[in-house]
C-alpha cells in the first residue's frame, strides 16, 4: 500500500498516521511551493494548554519566485532556521516525560539542516524520523525519481503502480477530486483514509491543527504506535 504526500515539516497527526499506515511514502517533491501550507512550517501547541499555539517557520528562498517547485526551495538563513527550530521545540516539549524520543527526532533534523539547505529534504527528514520513532519500516521514494504522466489522478495512479503498490491510500481531501478510472486500469483499489478517532480528540486535543509532536509528547512513541495500529485493525475489521 502506498501513500502520496508532499513534504511537511513535523507533520500533523493526520498526515503522520496516513504515512504510518502505508508501506511506501511517495514524496511529492515536484509540487509548487506554497507559503501558507505546511511544507516549511509546523504549528506548535503548549502541552497543558493546547489552544496556545505558535508557528515554527523555516524562512525560505524561492529561486524562481511563486512558481518555484518544492524541491528547489532553499533555506534563506540556515543558521537562523537551526537555532529557531531547536529553541522552539525545546521550549514547547522538553517538559514531556517522552522528551527523549522528541529530542532524538529534533537532533536528527538539526543534523540535516547542518548538511543541506533543501527545504523539501529537511521536511521529509522531520517526517521520516518521527515515523522511525513509531517503528515504521516502510520506504520513502521521491516522486521525481519515478515516471508518471500528466493529469492529477493519472499521475497518482502511475506513481502507485511504479512502486508495485497493491492499494492507494487516499486522504479525505483527495477523495473529493480523485478520478478512480486510472487506478482501475492498474487494478489498484483506492482506500479512503480518515483521521484516527480518539487521537484527534481526547488523547490529543491539538492533533487536528498542530504538529504530531504534541501527540508524541503526550503518549510516547510506543503508546502512539499502538493506538495507530489498533485504529487500523479496527478499520480493517469494519471493511471486511
Amino acid at each position: 500500500m502506498c501513500a502520496i504526500h508532499q513534504p511537511n515539516l513535523f507533520p500533523r497527526l493526520s498526515t503522520l498516521a496516513k504515512l504510518y499506515a502505508a508501506d511506501h511514502w511517495i514524496v511529492l517533491d515536484d509540487v509548487q511551493f506554497a507559503r501558507r501550507d505546511h511544507q516549511h512550517r509546523a504549528r506548535l501547541a503548549v502541552l497543558d494548554d493546547p489552544d496556545r499555539q505558535q508557528w515554527l517557520t523555516l524562512p525560505t528562498h524561492l529561486p524562481h519566485g511563486r512558481s518555484t517547485l518544492m524541491r528547489h526551495a532553499r533555506l534563506a538563513d540556515p543558521h537562523r532556521s537551526r537555532r529557531t527550530t531547536e529553541l522552539l521545540i525545546r521550549q514547547y516539549y522538553d517538559r514531556s516525560r517522552h522528551w527523549t524520543a522528541i529530542r532524538a527526532a529534533l537532533e536528527a533534523v538539526l543534523r540535516t539542516i547542518d548538511t543541506m539547505d533543501q527545504v523539501a529534504r529537511i521536511a521529509t527528514a522531520s517526517t521520516t524520523f518521527l515515523l522511525a520513532a513509531l517503528g515504521w519500516q516502510g520506504q520513502t521514494v521521491a516522486r521525481s525519481d519515478l515516471p508518471a504522466r500528466q493529469g492529477r489522478s493519472q499521475r497518482l495512479a502511475d506513481l502507485a503502480a511504479a512502486t508495485g503498490s497493491s492499494h492507494y491510500l487516499c486522504g479525505t481531501g483527495g477523495m473529493r477530486y480523485l478520478d478512480h478510472r486510472p487506478f482501475d486500469a492498474y487494478a489498484i483499489p483506492v482506500v479512503p483514509f480518515r483521521m484516527p478517532t480518539d487521537a484527534a480528540g481526547a488523547l490529543c486535543p491539538s492533533a487536528q491543527r498542530a504538529t504530531s509532536l504534541g501527540a508524541l509528547s503526550m503518549l510516547g512513541p510506543q503508546a502512539l504506535a499502538q493506538h495507530l495500529v489498533a485504529d487500523l485493525e479496527a478499520r480493517a475489521g469494519e471493511t471486511r
